[in-house]
């Protein structure tokens, strides 16, 4: 798998380059985000982007504007030095699928990488059926593919599909936003409920968006999340 690691600071691309390739991963190492994106459009074979805020030409937070506007599903993983709360939740909003702040550990960004990688490649592996069909959508696991019933494509993010995928696996299932968040994540819940909060409000407004303002995900107060069947 390629990585594409994306920072001003060439100290940080060379330490996250050591440690990706003991992984085994491959990396294309970019320091701009003009150069970011071009890399984006001449390879169709990155499997996620690690990407800096902070840089000069172009901002992280365009990369990552043009790189949903374009439909792309690569997972993202921003790495700032902007540590607010507002920060984190404005990046997820964006498009990212993660946010870690600076200074950082790297093996936590490993883990995050694997966590994200992990998600967007193993649905395939599991027993759930493949074609769930819920209201006004159509969603294939094998394919990662989510459509309207009128043919409309809805481009997810691999977390917003692992969200929306399973809910509608388990139709009137209420899922509290830490289930989700270890289900979805494949991890323990170590953050707070806002993460999930971003990430669905952000599904929501997608397939909305597609189907004319259908309200497929519901919100049960004080509980969680579902989709009835």
């Amino acid at each position: 798998m390629r990585i594409l690691v994306v920072d001003d600071d060439r100290e940080i691309v060379e330490l996250l380059n050591i440690y990706l390739q003991n992984e085994g991963y491959e990396v294309i190492k970019a320091y701009n985000g003009q150069q970011a994106l071009n890399y984006i459009k001449n390879d169709d074979d990155i499997s996620l982007v690690i990407l800096d805020l902070m840089m000069p030409k172009v901002q992280g937070s365009e990369v990552l504007e043009k790189l949903r506007a374009a439909n792309h599903s690569i997972p993202v993983i921003i790495l700032s030095a902007k540590s607010s709360d507002n920060d984190k939740i404005q990046g997820l909003i964006s498009g990212a699928d993660d946010y870690v702040t600076k200074p950082f550990n790297p093996l936590e960004v490993i883990a995050r990488v694997k966590s994200l990688l992990r998600r967007q490649y193993r649905y395939a592996e599991n027993e759930e059926p493949d074609v769930v069909e819920v209201g006004p959508l159509i969603i294939r696991k094998e394919s990662h593919e989510v459509k309207t019933i009128t043919g409309k494509d809805i481009q997810l993010t691999a977390l917003e599909f692992g969200i929306l995928y399973l809910l509608a696996s388990h139709p009137n299932r209420v899922f509290s936003a830490e289930e989700i968040f270890e289900s979805v994540w494949n991890q323990e819940s170590i953050v707070s409920a806002k993460t999930v909060m971003v990430h669905v409000s952000h599904l929501r407004d997608k397939i909305e968006s597609a189907t004319g303002g259908e309200k497929v995900i519901q919100t049960v107060w004080g509980v969680g999340y579902k989709i009835e069947g």
